[in-house]
């Protein structure tokens, strides 16, 4: 079992001034490795059809419309199951989450990976490596504090503009955040088949 994690929205609280309403962290699960093999060389193979270079990176906020839409398609048929959390700010009262970035963050990726009802055992999990070193090392103790045995074997971090997996976990992130905080369900609709478990945390 391989989990490829991206974001969607970011971790501050100053909501209506920059801030976003939510934050989405998305786990993108391959029960099998080569189906995530596969699935990396369909999105490859997209850029090509789309006439865009192998270094290209899909990011769903800064891809256009049409791109956005050509990759869910692409990819709403492979083998692989999603489970996401979606963190409405509005719902989190603690003080120290509301003032640490950090905390928030890292607490809302621990539950999302805490909370999976039996469905993730002993995988390799795939993260983003963008960001300050010290930042990554500290999310690494956390995970492996929090969660124990079991959950988590193997924990490493991508160059997302390297990784079209990592890349895929975030279109789905941002097709969920719009989804619930602007109510344009078009492109999480393309995926729904993909769609195993959404949690709007707090209710």
């Amino acid at each position: 079992m391989i989990i490829f994690l991206d974001d969607s929205g970011d971790p501050g609280f100053k909501v209506g001034k920059g801030s976003t309403a939510s934050l989405v962290i998305a786990l993108v699960i391959f029960d099998d490795e080569l189906e995530g093999e596969e699935t990396s060389l369909k999105i490859k193979r997209l850029k090509r059809e789309l006439g865009l270079k192998d270094t290209f990176e899909f990011k769903f906020h800064k891809c256009r419309s049409e791109y956005r839409r050509r990759f869910l398609e692409r990819v709403a048929n492979c083998d692989f199951r999603v489970r996401a959390i979606v963190m409405d700010k509005g719902r989190i009262y603690g003080p120290e989450l509301r003032s640490s970035k950090e905390s928030f963050y890292n607490f809302t990726i621990k539950t999302v990976l805490k909370n999976h009802q039996g469905t993730i055992s002993n995988a390799k999990l795939r993260l983003d490596g963008h960001g300050e070193k010290a930042l990554r090392r500290q999310l690494r103790v956390y995970l492996s504090r929090e969660l124990g045995p079991g959950i988590i074997k193997d924990l490493k971090f991508k160059d997302s503009g390297r990784d079209v997996l990592i890349q895929l976990a975030d279109m789905v992130a941002g097709s969920i955040r719009v989804a619930h905080d602007d109510g344009s369900e078009d492109h999480r609709k393309i995926i729904e088949p993909r769609l195993e478990d959404i949690w709007i945390f707090g209710r």
